[in-house]
């Protein structure tokens, strides 16, 4: 990691972390006051930036598209929502130890696959492990049957549509189209507590931080140099030796964990989750997210996850009908004239930059440019012996 670069993400992973809480810590009537909501809206953003790091190590250096990702981001949300819905207990509506939906639709026991999500540890577990056991099941018997490029994305896409119509169902116990909701506690800290809103958040911001640490070492490792290699060209890799879909498969798994890690922690901040957040529609929304930051730069996906919905904040409250014009607008210009996204283009235009005024200062000092063609024509071969 370059000096300057560094210093500039340390300093905002600081304002992340640190900052932001300690301004919403502040008396009310203090100018430098952060709201509550704020602070809350910009903690989903945060965790929409880990799952949008998860994308990126996936398609932006593999280059492997996956449309499927809202499944494994709802997979880790339902884990901890589970959880959250048995730690309400007697505190619901009915005042009965089985959650409310399961009243509403006469089951009289709690079904088995809910018991082991009474343990916290068990939870904090599951919402990491089942979305990396599903990629891994799911990206062993796409990869190995070397389905890749737009065949791929279309059976992601099919995958989300599955799961989006299996958590519909009243018959899974999971909440059907209302979901899992109404959650009192997490872990124990009432969620209607700044000081607990305040922890989430400070939560997402570490978590956000060691994703990005874990992601930038994998693609600054000989891993990473074999992950651009397949995104480049696959055959090639092949036939140097490695197998492109193991490291597929691995770099699969880790996004996808990435995905339950932000699911989880969006459950607690956002105080729902749906099928809704799991089908074809928030799975392309995740995709854009990275194309408008710029992917293969992993800095890029933090801003396009963070830049994007704040933008859709904005729009929503005060023209709701511009929003998907807008979010259409944004893709369609960056694929047609930022390609390589925001964060992207900025890095071209830096290093563009730094090139004329290194020559211009070479200029200055009078030096002399090594020329990029010999002066003089190379000497005639003689006849081959």
């Amino acid at each position: 990691m370059r000096t300057r670069e560094g210093w500039a993400l340390l300093i905002v992973a600081a304002v992340v972390v640190v900052v932001l809480p300690a301004l919403n810590a502040l008396p009310k009537d203090s100018p430098l006051h952060v709201s509550d909501f704020t602070l809350n809206l910009f903690g989903k953003f945060l965790t929409y930036a880990i799952l949008a790091l998860g994308i990126d190590l996936i398609w932006g250096y593999a280059g492997v598209l996956s449309l499927g990702h809202g499944v494994f981001f709802g997979l880790g949300a339902y884990a901890m929502g589970m959880h959250l819905m048995l730690e309400i207990g007697t505190k619901g509506v009915y005042r009965n130890v089985l959650p409310d939906f399961m009243v509403w639709n006469r089951v009289t026991e709690l079904p088995l696959f809910w018991e082991p999500f009474y343990s916290a540890w068990f939870t904090l577990l599951a919402v990491v492990v089942v979305p990396g056991i599903v990629a891994a099941v799911f990206g062993f018997l796409t990869f190995r049957s070397r389905i890749r490029g737009v065949y791929f994305s279309i059976i992601t896409q099919a995958l989300a549509l599955c799961a989006w119509l299996t958590f519909n169902r009243n018959a899974m116990n999971l909440g059907g189209t209302n979901g899992l909701s109404g959650f009192k506690t997490i872990f124990g800290f009432s969620l209607s507590e700044p000081a607990t809103q305040r922890g989430l958040y400070v939560a997402s911001a570490i978590a956000l931080c060691l994703a990005y640490v874990l992601c930038r070492a994998i693609v600054r490792s000989p891993a990473g140099n074999v992950l651009v290699a397949i995104r480049d060209s696959e055959t090639r890799v092949l036939f140097c030796g490695y197998s492109p879909a193991a490291f597929k498969l691995f770099v699969f798994v880790v996004s996808a964990m990435l995905a339950g890690a932000a699911g989880a922690l969006y459950v607690g901040q956002v105080g729902i989750i749906t099928p809704a957040r799991i089908g074809v529609l928030p799975s392309i929304e995740m995709i854009i997210w990275v194309a408008v930051g710029g992917r293969g730069t992993l800095l890029g996906p933090v801003v396009g996850a963070v830049g994007v919905n704040w933008l859709q904040s904005l729009l929503t409250t005060h023209y709701p009908d511009l929003w998907l014009l807008a979010l259409g607008g944004m893709f369609v210009g960056v694929v047609l004239f930022f390609p390589e996204g925001v964060v992207g283009t900025v890095q071209r235009a830096f290093g563009r930059f730094r090139r004329v005024s290194r020559d211009f200062r070479f200029d200055q000092a009078g030096g002399e440019r090594t020329p990029l063609l010999p002066q003089t024509p190379p000497p005639p071969r003689g006849p081959r012996s």
